[in-house]
Protein backbone atom coordinates (compact mmCIF):
# COMPACT_ATOMS: atom_id res chain seq x y z
CA UNK A 1 0.00 0.00 0.00
CA UNK A 2 2.83 2.20 0.67
CA UNK A 3 5.15 1.32 -1.89
CA UNK A 4 1.97 2.15 -4.50
CA UNK A 5 0.78 5.08 -2.53
CA UNK A 6 4.89 6.20 -3.46
CA UNK A 7 4.18 5.46 -7.33
CA UNK A 8 0.72 7.32 -7.30
CA UNK A 9 2.76 10.42 -6.02
CA UNK A 10 5.44 9.80 -8.76
CA UNK A 11 6.06 12.50 -11.83
CA UNK A 12 6.81 10.74 -15.27
CA UNK A 13 10.41 12.73 -14.97
CA UNK A 14 12.82 12.07 -12.27
CA UNK A 15 16.12 14.85 -11.20
CA UNK A 16 13.86 17.77 -11.04
CA UNK A 17 16.55 19.51 -8.30
CA UNK A 18 17.71 21.97 -11.66
CA UNK A 19 19.04 24.95 -9.54
CA UNK A 20 20.16 28.13 -11.32
CA UNK A 21 24.08 27.98 -10.86
CA UNK A 22 26.25 31.08 -10.46
CA UNK A 23 30.21 30.86 -11.18
CA UNK A 24 32.30 33.73 -10.19
CA UNK A 25 35.57 34.22 -10.76
CA UNK A 26 38.46 36.78 -10.49
CA UNK A 27 40.46 37.42 -13.04
CA UNK A 28 41.98 40.58 -12.22
CA UNK A 29 41.87 43.18 -9.47
CA UNK A 30 38.49 44.45 -9.34
CA UNK A 31 37.04 42.33 -12.65
CA UNK A 32 35.40 39.02 -12.55
CA UNK A 33 34.12 36.24 -14.67
CA UNK A 34 30.20 35.28 -14.21
CA UNK A 35 28.64 32.16 -15.59
CA UNK A 36 24.76 32.24 -14.58
CA UNK A 37 22.83 29.12 -16.22
CA UNK A 38 19.38 28.59 -15.92
CA UNK A 39 16.95 26.03 -16.24
CA UNK A 40 15.63 26.22 -19.53
CA UNK A 41 11.91 24.05 -20.86
CA UNK A 42 12.53 24.40 -24.56
CA UNK A 43 11.82 28.23 -25.53
CA UNK A 44 10.37 28.64 -21.68
CA UNK A 45 13.62 30.55 -19.51
CA UNK A 46 13.07 31.60 -15.88
CA UNK A 47 13.18 35.24 -15.67
CA UNK A 48 16.04 35.94 -13.20
CA UNK A 49 19.15 37.59 -13.08
CA UNK A 50 21.92 37.84 -10.71
CA UNK A 51 22.30 41.50 -9.14
CA UNK A 52 25.23 43.30 -7.22
CA UNK A 53 25.62 45.97 -4.76
CA UNK A 54 26.56 49.24 -6.55
CA UNK A 55 29.06 50.53 -7.76
CA UNK A 56 29.35 46.85 -9.06
CA UNK A 57 28.10 46.42 -12.72
CA UNK A 58 27.40 43.77 -15.18
CA UNK A 59 27.72 43.30 -18.51
CA UNK A 60 27.04 40.84 -20.69
CA UNK A 61 30.14 39.53 -22.62
CA UNK A 62 28.58 36.52 -24.98
CA UNK A 63 25.01 36.06 -26.29
CA UNK A 64 22.73 33.51 -24.48
CA UNK A 65 23.49 29.55 -25.49
CA UNK A 66 21.71 26.33 -24.54
CA UNK A 67 23.14 23.74 -22.97
CA UNK A 68 21.72 20.49 -22.08
CA UNK A 69 18.28 21.79 -20.43
CA UNK A 70 19.90 25.19 -19.48
CA UNK A 71 19.93 28.87 -20.74
CA UNK A 72 23.93 29.97 -20.20
CA UNK A 73 24.64 33.52 -19.71
CA UNK A 74 28.14 34.88 -19.75
CA UNK A 75 28.59 38.27 -17.80
CA UNK A 76 31.79 40.65 -16.47
CA UNK A 77 31.00 42.21 -13.21
CA UNK A 78 33.49 45.17 -12.88
CA UNK A 79 33.60 48.01 -10.34
CA UNK A 80 35.58 49.92 -7.90
CA UNK A 81 34.49 48.54 -4.62
CA UNK A 82 35.62 45.42 -3.02
CA UNK A 83 33.71 42.07 -3.79
CA UNK A 84 34.18 41.24 0.53
CA UNK A 85 31.32 42.47 2.30
CA UNK A 86 29.18 43.14 -0.29
CA UNK A 87 25.90 41.59 -1.34
CA UNK A 88 24.30 40.51 -4.48
CA UNK A 89 20.70 38.62 -5.09
CA UNK A 90 18.24 37.57 -7.33
CA UNK A 91 15.24 39.28 -7.24
CA UNK A 92 13.22 37.50 -9.09
CA UNK A 93 13.42 34.22 -7.38
CA UNK A 94 10.81 34.51 -4.65
CA UNK A 95 8.23 34.31 -7.65
CA UNK A 96 9.96 30.95 -8.37
CA UNK A 97 10.24 27.65 -7.33
CA UNK A 98 13.96 27.06 -7.89
CA UNK A 99 17.24 27.39 -5.72
CA UNK A 100 20.16 29.22 -6.75
CA UNK A 101 23.81 28.00 -6.20
CA UNK A 102 26.71 30.53 -6.30
CA UNK A 103 30.51 29.74 -6.43
CA UNK A 104 32.86 32.58 -6.31
CA UNK A 105 36.53 31.99 -6.54
CA UNK A 106 38.97 34.82 -5.89
CA UNK A 107 42.62 35.68 -6.82
CA UNK A 108 43.69 34.67 -3.43
CA UNK A 109 42.06 31.40 -3.33
CA UNK A 110 39.29 31.99 -1.34
CA UNK A 111 36.07 29.88 -2.26
CA UNK A 112 32.68 30.87 -1.10
CA UNK A 113 29.76 28.82 -1.62
CA UNK A 114 26.18 30.49 -1.00
CA UNK A 115 22.38 28.58 -1.46
CA UNK A 116 19.55 30.79 -2.21
CA UNK A 117 15.95 30.58 -2.54
CA UNK A 118 12.58 31.70 -3.16
CA UNK A 119 12.64 32.68 0.44
CA UNK A 120 15.89 33.54 0.86
CA UNK A 121 17.36 35.12 -1.89
CA UNK A 122 20.46 37.45 -0.91
CA UNK A 123 23.77 36.38 0.00
CA UNK A 124 26.14 38.59 1.88
CA UNK A 125 29.98 37.88 0.73
CA UNK A 126 32.04 37.87 3.81
CA UNK A 127 35.88 38.45 4.03
CA UNK A 128 36.84 35.42 5.11
CA UNK A 129 36.10 31.87 3.34
CA UNK A 130 34.45 29.30 5.08
CA UNK A 131 34.31 25.55 4.27
CA UNK A 132 31.38 25.00 6.34
CA UNK A 133 28.97 26.89 3.27
CA UNK A 134 30.28 23.84 1.55
CA UNK A 135 29.17 21.51 4.06
CA UNK A 136 25.93 22.31 4.26
CA UNK A 137 25.19 23.66 0.71
CA UNK A 138 25.89 20.33 -0.70
CA UNK A 139 24.51 18.19 1.81
CA UNK A 140 21.20 19.82 1.42
CA UNK A 141 21.46 19.63 -2.19
CA UNK A 142 22.43 15.73 -1.89
CA UNK A 143 19.50 15.54 0.51
CA UNK A 144 16.98 17.54 -1.93
CA UNK A 145 18.26 15.31 -4.81
CA UNK A 146 17.59 11.93 -3.42
CA UNK A 147 13.66 12.47 -2.05
CA UNK A 148 13.09 14.66 -5.87
CA UNK A 149 14.98 11.88 -7.93
CA UNK A 150 12.21 9.37 -7.88
CA UNK A 151 13.57 7.03 -10.15
CA UNK A 152 16.52 6.07 -6.94
CA UNK A 153 13.70 6.07 -4.69
CA UNK A 154 11.47 3.74 -6.80
CA UNK A 155 14.70 1.43 -7.28
CA UNK A 156 15.16 1.35 -2.83
CA UNK A 157 11.52 0.80 -2.88
CA UNK A 158 11.64 -2.41 -5.38
CA UNK A 159 14.68 -3.27 -3.21
CA UNK A 160 12.80 -3.35 -0.24
CA UNK A 161 10.19 -5.71 -1.74
CA UNK A 162 12.74 -8.34 -2.10
CA UNK A 163 14.74 -8.13 1.24
CA UNK A 164 13.24 -10.62 4.21
CA UNK A 165 14.60 -9.24 7.40
CA UNK A 166 16.85 -6.58 8.55
CA UNK A 167 19.86 -7.77 7.89
CA UNK A 168 19.26 -8.48 4.55
CA UNK A 169 17.97 -4.96 4.32
CA UNK A 170 20.92 -3.42 5.99
CA UNK A 171 23.49 -5.29 3.61
CA UNK A 172 20.82 -4.17 0.62
CA UNK A 173 21.26 -0.99 1.10
CA UNK A 174 24.89 -0.93 2.38
CA UNK A 175 25.71 -2.69 -0.73
CA UNK A 176 23.77 -0.18 -3.09
CA UNK A 177 25.46 2.95 -0.67
CA UNK A 178 29.31 1.44 -1.35
CA UNK A 179 28.56 1.48 -5.20
CA UNK A 180 26.71 4.41 -6.19
CA UNK A 181 29.70 5.87 -3.88
CA UNK A 182 32.49 4.18 -5.71
CA UNK A 183 31.19 5.70 -9.36
CA UNK A 184 29.79 9.00 -8.16
CA UNK A 185 33.67 9.76 -7.25
CA UNK A 186 35.18 8.55 -10.04
CA UNK A 187 32.96 10.43 -12.73
CA UNK A 188 32.90 13.14 -10.73
CA UNK A 189 37.05 13.10 -10.66
CA UNK A 190 36.65 12.37 -14.67
CA UNK A 191 38.37 8.93 -14.31
CA UNK A 192 35.59 7.14 -15.95
CA UNK A 193 32.16 8.91 -18.05
CA UNK A 194 29.49 7.33 -19.63
CA UNK A 195 26.83 9.63 -21.76
CA UNK A 196 23.87 10.39 -19.37
CA UNK A 197 20.69 9.20 -21.81
CA UNK A 198 21.88 5.63 -21.62
CA UNK A 199 22.73 6.04 -17.96
CA UNK A 200 19.08 7.09 -16.96
CA UNK A 201 17.48 4.47 -19.62
CA UNK A 202 19.48 1.72 -18.03
CA UNK A 203 18.60 3.49 -14.48
CA UNK A 204 14.74 2.39 -15.08
CA UNK A 205 15.33 -0.37 -16.32
CA UNK A 206 17.34 -1.67 -13.61
CA UNK A 207 13.75 -0.52 -11.54
CA UNK A 208 12.12 -2.69 -13.88
CA UNK A 209 13.88 -5.75 -13.24
CA UNK A 210 14.06 -5.44 -9.69
CA UNK A 211 10.62 -4.91 -9.87
CA UNK A 212 10.28 -8.42 -11.84
CA UNK A 213 11.77 -10.17 -8.84
CA UNK A 214 9.43 -8.73 -6.38
CA UNK A 215 6.85 -10.36 -8.36
CA UNK A 216 8.68 -13.57 -8.82
CA UNK A 217 9.46 -14.12 -5.12
CA UNK A 218 5.29 -13.76 -4.27
CA UNK A 219 4.59 -16.43 -6.97
CA UNK A 220 7.26 -18.81 -5.15
CA UNK A 221 10.05 -18.62 -7.24
CA UNK A 222 13.95 -17.76 -7.04
CA UNK A 223 15.93 -15.65 -9.02
CA UNK A 224 19.73 -13.89 -8.61
CA UNK A 225 18.34 -11.01 -7.31
CA UNK A 226 15.87 -12.92 -4.73
CA UNK A 227 18.55 -15.22 -3.53
CA UNK A 228 21.54 -12.44 -3.05
CA UNK A 229 19.75 -9.12 -3.29
CA UNK A 230 22.53 -7.42 -2.05
CA UNK A 231 24.77 -8.78 -4.94
CA UNK A 232 21.66 -7.24 -7.67
CA UNK A 233 22.21 -3.57 -5.54
CA UNK A 234 25.67 -3.72 -5.91
CA UNK A 235 25.94 -3.65 -9.67
CA UNK A 236 22.83 -1.69 -10.35
CA UNK A 237 24.34 0.71 -7.45
CA UNK A 238 27.41 1.36 -9.73
CA UNK A 239 25.09 2.84 -12.66
CA UNK A 240 22.63 4.71 -10.15
CA UNK A 241 25.86 6.64 -8.95
CA UNK A 242 26.67 7.86 -12.57
CA UNK A 243 23.13 9.09 -12.32
CA UNK A 244 24.40 10.84 -9.36
CA UNK A 245 27.21 11.93 -11.19
CA UNK A 246 25.26 13.79 -13.33
CA UNK A 247 23.38 15.62 -11.04
CA UNK A 248 26.18 16.95 -9.23
CA UNK A 249 27.48 18.05 -12.66
CA UNK A 250 24.74 19.59 -13.98
CA UNK A 251 24.31 21.63 -10.20
CA UNK A 252 28.40 22.37 -10.06
CA UNK A 253 31.21 22.41 -7.77
CA UNK A 254 32.92 24.90 -6.53
CA UNK A 255 36.44 25.09 -7.95
CA UNK A 256 39.16 23.60 -5.30
CA UNK A 257 36.38 22.15 -2.98
CA UNK A 258 35.39 19.36 -4.95
CA UNK A 259 36.32 16.57 -2.34
CA UNK A 260 34.84 18.65 0.14
CA UNK A 261 31.69 18.85 -2.31
CA UNK A 262 31.73 15.69 -3.56
CA UNK A 263 31.70 14.03 -0.43
CA UNK A 264 28.92 16.00 1.96
CA UNK A 265 26.64 15.69 -1.53
CA UNK A 266 26.77 11.89 -1.06
CA UNK A 267 26.41 12.27 2.72
CA UNK A 268 23.19 13.89 1.92
CA UNK A 269 22.11 11.57 -0.28
CA UNK A 270 22.44 8.45 2.13
CA UNK A 271 20.89 10.73 4.74
CA UNK A 272 18.17 11.05 2.32
CA UNK A 273 18.23 8.07 1.65
CA UNK A 274 17.88 6.52 5.17
CA UNK A 275 14.95 9.22 5.44
CA UNK A 276 13.24 7.60 2.89
CA UNK A 277 13.33 4.31 4.13
CA UNK A 278 12.37 5.11 7.56
CA UNK A 279 9.03 6.91 6.70
CA UNK A 280 8.34 3.60 4.06
CA UNK A 281 8.84 1.55 7.15
CA UNK A 282 7.03 3.73 9.74
CA UNK A 283 3.73 4.28 7.83
CA UNK A 284 3.62 0.66 6.72
CA UNK A 285 3.97 -0.30 10.45
CA UNK A 286 1.75 2.28 11.46
CA UNK A 287 -1.16 1.54 8.91
CA UNK A 288 -0.66 -2.34 9.40
CA UNK A 289 -1.80 -1.77 13.42
CA UNK A 290 -4.66 -0.13 11.87
CA UNK A 291 -6.02 -2.29 8.82
CA UNK A 292 -4.79 -5.74 7.88
CA UNK A 293 -2.93 -5.09 4.67
CA UNK A 294 -3.33 -7.11 2.09
CA UNK A 295 -0.92 -10.23 1.04
CA UNK A 296 -1.19 -9.00 -2.67
CA UNK A 297 -0.26 -5.45 -1.80
CA UNK A 298 3.56 -5.86 -2.55
CA UNK A 299 2.54 -7.51 -5.76
CA UNK A 300 0.00 -4.72 -6.85
CA UNK A 301 3.73 -2.44 -5.73
CA UNK A 302 5.71 -4.07 -7.95
CA UNK A 303 3.92 -3.98 -10.62
CA UNK A 304 2.77 -0.07 -10.16
CA UNK A 305 6.61 0.00 -9.71
CA UNK A 306 7.21 -1.67 -12.72
CA UNK A 307 4.81 -0.08 -14.96
CA UNK A 308 5.73 3.62 -14.40
CA UNK A 309 9.23 2.16 -14.81
CA UNK A 310 8.94 0.70 -17.97
CA UNK A 311 7.34 4.23 -19.27
CA UNK A 312 10.66 5.58 -18.53
CA UNK A 313 12.43 3.09 -20.09
CA UNK A 314 10.30 4.12 -23.59
CA UNK A 315 10.63 7.54 -22.96
CA UNK A 316 14.05 8.15 -22.24
CA UNK A 317 14.97 5.94 -25.64
CA UNK A 318 12.81 7.97 -27.23
CA UNK A 319 14.30 10.82 -26.08
CA UNK A 320 18.19 9.27 -26.97
CA UNK A 321 17.43 8.42 -30.28
CA UNK A 322 14.41 10.76 -32.04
Amino acid sequence: MIFLWLVLASAAHAHEIRPAYLQLNEVAPGSYDLLWKVPANGDRVLDIQPRFDDPLTLTPSTDATEISGFAVYRYRLTGDAALPGTSFSVPNLPNTTVDVLANLTFQDGTRHTFLLNPKNNVATIPAAPSAWQVVITYTRLGVEHILLGIDHLLFVASLMLIVRGWRMLLETITAFTVAHSITLALATFGLVSLPPAPVETRIALSIVLVAVAAIRLRRGETSIAIQWPWLVAFAFGLLHGFGFAGALTEIGSPQGDIPLALLFFNIGVELGQILFIAIILAVTFAVSRLVRIPRAAPIAAAYAIGTIASFWVFERLDAAFF
